[in-house]
């Protein structure tokens, strides 16, 4: 699975909103205490079996809790309502957050990889690994794919993209202690190079996740729409609207999990001003009400019925001459 958007059309409220922080800050504290327990077993164990990888797998979960304190921070400040300096809100710390946690694993999968070539470029100082680490890595294993499930879903029960980010964080660290699993049990087997290799392979996971969420982190800051399904659903909501004839040029920017629209709506020319500005305003109420929409800029242009007789072919010479 890959991190992608999150449709929504349910009503983005304050209660919702209010939902949304309880439930992302009781997630990432859970988080923490997972990770404090796990980064202290792994790089403690791992320095005392003598395993590379279990001492990189550590690491790992110790650039998790850095995460979870961005995170943590990120929920604290996109919590505050607008002002002046920001009409349209705080929401965009959180893509800033997920930005940051992009680096932050970029930084740790390249000390990784650089740790780990160093390391297999003297495979005689590679030690034999004492069976303590496995067990370790056994446990993380369970405590890291429950956390991923755990957080996952509460990622989209409040539908936020910065903790899908977070929990498929945590997926990687799954993945990576079992690739470290295996390292640990080639070590153990006589096969002593399998745990540096099994380091390398881990540091190349985080700093390609790392770089996925800073990419992906990077486009939203610079305005990148919602995926299609999501405008056309913004877009049925405008047409639905009474007294609404067509809906054109539907823009869309991501403002951290919400999103701001310009749109250009129909509305029949014979109608008052008044009468065109209370359509817009019940278009935008729609909106807002059914999607993650933060605010929406309608633009309302006048739209007359085709004339049937402007619709019909003009007359040829053959057809016009008298018989």
């Amino acid at each position: 699975m890959q991190y992608k958007d999150i449709a929504d059309d349910t009503e983005e409220t304050p209660h919702s909103r209010a939902k949304h922080l309880v439930t992302a800050a009781r997630s990432t504290w859970v988080s923490v205490g997972v990770n404090i327990v796990l980064s202290a077993a792994q790089i403690g164990i791992g320095i005392l079996s003598k395993s590379q990888a279990l001492i990189a797998d550590g690491i790992h979960s110790l650039s998790d809790l850095v995460s979870d304190v961005v995170v943590l921070i990120a929920g604290h400040h996109s919590k505050k309502d607008a002002d002046l300096d920001h009409p349209y809100g705080h929401q965009r710390f959180e893509t800033a957050a997920s930005l940051v946690l992009g680096l932050i694993l970029l930084v740790v999968g390249g000390a990784m990889l650089w740790s780990a070539i160093a390391m297999l470029q003297s495979p005689a100082t590679v030690q034999q690994v004492h069976a303590s680490a496995l067990w370790v890595v056994g446990g993380a294993l369970i405590a890291k794919e429950t956390l991923f499930r755990y957080m996952l879903a509460a990622a989209k029960q409040v539908k936020s993209s910065m903790l899908v980010a977070n929990a498929w964080h945590a997926r990687s660290d799954a993945a990576s202690s079992l690739v470290v699993g295996i390292g640990i049990m080639g070590n153990l087997a006589g096969y002593p190079i399998l745990d540096p290799i099994a380091a390398l392979i881990v540091g190349f996971m985080v700093a390609k996740l790392g770089g996925k969420f800073g990419w992906d982190a990077m486009h939203d800051l610079m305005d990148r729409a919602v995926n299609e399904q999501e405008v056309e659903a913004i877009r049925r909501t405008l047409i639905e609207t009474p007294g609404v004839s067509g809906v054109h040029d539907v823009r869309t920017r991501k403002m951290g999990d919400m999103i701001v629209v310009d749109a250009h709506i129909e509305v029949d020319a014979s109608i008052t001003v008044e009468a065109g500005h209370t359509i817009a305003l019940e278009a935008r109420q729609r909106v807002l009400k059914r999607h993650r929409v933060l605010s929406l800029m309608t633009h309302v242009d006048p739209w007359r019925k085709p004339d049937p007789d402007l619709a019909k072919p003009a007359p040829t010479p053959d057809t016009a001459r008298p018989s």
